[in-house]
């Protein structure tokens, strides 16, 4: 799978709700109530980030909830692409990205969501046939006020930005014409995952789903 063609379907999963909840999950016995929840609410597209011993389980726990599309994030290693692909990654998240990544993505036909925080990397990417991009850490690297700079020179690139997003800001990013979605944490709190609160996450679902029609 090219880059080009990586990018092709990253846009289509961007496009599937205006907000990719980043998932940190710590406790498998979450995983499947939280996806069911979180796609219960309107958001398809989810991120496990592999930051924790039970991240992979929790992506073939998502990967069985009907309607999910789960995704891995925090991939840095050719070796976290594998896994990932393994586990029933539908699609990679990375918060750089190094020609390793890219090409043991192009190996395991997994797409891609590559990181970029300056002008040089988001060209560097764009050059290999990245049209969409992740924007890392959005908040602070310069915020949506950058992306609407970055998208007059750059126009061919459309991005999800990530980092420091959350339901009051979200709006700035996602009235901007190069951003295809936001990802934040904040559909997903430690204290509603600890409470097995799964009509909370849904509540904060919808009302993410709702900032883009």
């Amino acid at each position: 799978m090219t880059p080009a063609e990586q990018s092709l379907k990253a846009a289509e999963i961007c496009r599937l709700a205006p907000v990719v909840p980043v998932i940190v999950v710590e406790d498998l016995g979450h995983a499947r109530k939280l996806a069911e929840a979180l796609v219960a609410g309107g958001l398809p597209a989810l991120e496990v980030t592999l930051r924790t011993p039970v991240a992979l389980d929790a992506i073939r726990a998502m990967a069985e909830v009907a309607g999910g599309v789960v995704g891995a994030g925090t991939l840095l290693t050719p070796a976290d692409v594998k896994a990932a692909k393994a586990a029933g990654a539908k699609f990679g998240v990375s918060p750089g990205a190094t020609d390793r990544i890219i090409d043991a993505c192009s190996e395991w036909d997994l797409p891609l969501l590559p990181g970029a925080a300056t002008a040089t990397e988001i060209m560097l990417l764009l050059e290999k046939g990245f049209t969409v991009q992740k924007f890392f850490p959005a908040e602070q690297a310069g915020g949506a006020p950058y992306l609407k700079s970055i998208g007059s020179p750059i126009p061919q690139v459309k991005f999800c930005p990530t980092g420091g997003i959350s339901l009051k800001n979200a709006r700035d990013y996602l009235g901007l014409a190069n951003i295809l979605c936001v990802g934040g944490s904040w559909v997903a709190p430690k204290e509603a995952l600890g409470a097995g609160d799964w009509a909370k996450v849904t509540q904060l679902a919808a009302e993410a789903r709702a900032l883009r029609g």
